[in-house]
């Protein structure tokens, strides 16, 4: 069995921005998984377009945000009307919008790696080298809207619980 793997040619790793994935060719991959992608882009359909144009025409995608699941479970979904907003607007990475909303809902007890407020709030600051906040927050019907206005046909949708509800 090992030596069927080794037959195989090496795959090759990407390292870019979710809204800017030019060094992918389009139509390359017929498989994308996207776990906790959107949610850390400020222009979360800009990088779901990007994450379309590399798949081949009727492929797969696999998107996985969650609000119920993470320590966002605190704050407001996102709006389609804010999503398209900041399609409109070209919106960078470094926007800090939601910055203070973050910080006042950030649930860290759900994120033990972010530490005391103080340190979450100096981490946060740095979101443009970490990328550690989420700019925006996805349940199930946001994305399945956002899913409609990009002209995707939808298979099915899941919701899968990571933390147990208090």
């Amino acid at each position: 069995m090992a030596r069927l793997f080794r037959r195989r040619p090496r795959g090759r790793q990407y390292v870019a921005e979710a809204s800017d994935l030019s060094p992918v060719a389009s139509g390359r991959y017929d498989f994308v998984l996207s776990s906790h992608v959107l949610e850390h882009s400020a222009n979360s359909l800009k990088a779901l377009r990007e994450l379309l144009r590399s798949l081949r025409d009727n492929e797969l995608l696999v998107l996985l945000p969650h609000r119920e699941g993470t320590f966002d479970h605190r704050r407001p979904v996102t709006s389609l009307a804010h999503l398209l907003a900041d399609e409109v607007a070209n919106m960078g990475e470094d926007d800090m919008t939601h910055f203070e909303e973050i910080i006042a809902l950030h649930d860290l007890a759900r994120d033990p790696e972010a530490g005391t407020p103080e340190q979450f709030r100096e981490r946060s600051r740095n979101n443009h080298e970490n990328r550690c906040f989420h700019h925006h927050v996805f349940d199930m019907q946001r994305v399945v809207e956002v899913l409609d206005h990009s002209g995707v046909q939808l298979l099915a949708a899941s919701v899968f619980a990571t933390h147990r509800q208090a």
